[in-house]
C-alpha cells in the first residue's frame, strides 16, 4: 500500500551503500540511534531544519527504525547516514520524492565534523546515484532564507540558485521564506530520463 503523497512512479529500492575516498554513505538503522540523537541536540540543526525541538530519543528511534527503512521500502525517500571511515556519524543526506522525476534533498552535518567538505561530497554522491538509479531528473534544494551554511553546501555541489519562495517553509508553526535551487543530471555530465528542452534566453 502506498503512503499518502507517494505515487506508483516511485521505485522501491533495496538500501544501498555508497563510498567515496573519505566517506561511507549507508542507510541508518537502530545501531545509529544514539549517534543521531546526540547530533540532533545541536541548536543549529534544530533551528534550521524541521526536526522536532526539543529532539527526544523517541524521535531518533522513529527516524532510524521506521522512517528511513520505510522510505527505502516504498521508494519515497532515500536516506543515507554520512559516516567517516572510522565509523563516526558526520551527518545525514536524504532525497525525498516530490513529483514524477523530482526529488528534494535535505542534509545536516554533525557539529564537530563541519567545514571539511564532507556534506558537499555526500550530496554529490547521493545526487549522482539518484540520477543514475532512481529515474530522477531534477534534485531541488530548499533552505530557509538565512541558512548560509546550507546554501554554501548547495553552491559547492553545483546547484543553481533559482530564487526565493515566499512563505514556502513551515518550520515549527511559522511560515518562512525559502531559497530554492536545483541540480540536473546534465550538471554532472549525466543523461536524463526525459529529454530537457531549456527555454531560450
Amino acid at each position: 500500500m502506498a503512503l499518502p503523497g507517494t505515487s506508483h512512479h516511485n521505485r522501491p529500492m533495496d538500501p544501498v551503500t555508497l563510498t567515496t575516498d573519505r566517506l561511507l554513505l549507508r542507510p541508518v538503522g537502530a545501531q545509529d540511534t544514539d549517534a543521531v540523537y546526540d547530533a540532533c541536540q545541536d541548536p543549529g540543526i534544530q533551528r534550521w531544519t524541521t526536526i522536532p525541538s526539543p529532539y527526544l530519543r523517541e524521535h531518533a528511534e522513529a527516524f532510524t527504525e521506521q522512517l528511513v527503512p520505510d522510505g527505502w521500502a516504498d521508494g519515497s525517500m532515500y536516506t543515507f547516514g554520512v559516516l567517516l571511515l572510522s565509523g563516526e556519524l558526520a551527518g545525514m543526506v536524504g532525497i525525498t520524492l516530490r513529483a514524477l522525476g523530482v526529488g528534494e534533498i535535505g542534509f545536516w552535518a554533525a557539529k564537530e565534523h563541519r567545514s571539511r567538505g564532507y556534506i558537499t561530497e555526500a550530496v554529490l554522491t547521493a545526487c549522482r546515484w539518484v540520477f543514475v538509479h532512481a529515474a530522477i531528473d531534477r534534485v531541488e534544494w530548499r533552505a530557509e532564507v538565512g541558512n548560509r551554511a546550507s546554501r554554501v553546501v548547495a553552491e559547492r555541489a553545483g546547484f543553481t540558485i533559482e530564487g526565493t519562495l515566499r512563505a514556502a517553509t513551515n518550520n515549527k508553526g511559522v511560515r518562512r521564506d525559502t531559497w530554492i535551487g536545483s541540480l540536473l543530471p546534465s550538471d554532472l555530465g549525466l543523461p536524463s530520463t526525459a529529454p530537457y528542452l531549456p527555454a531560450r534566453a
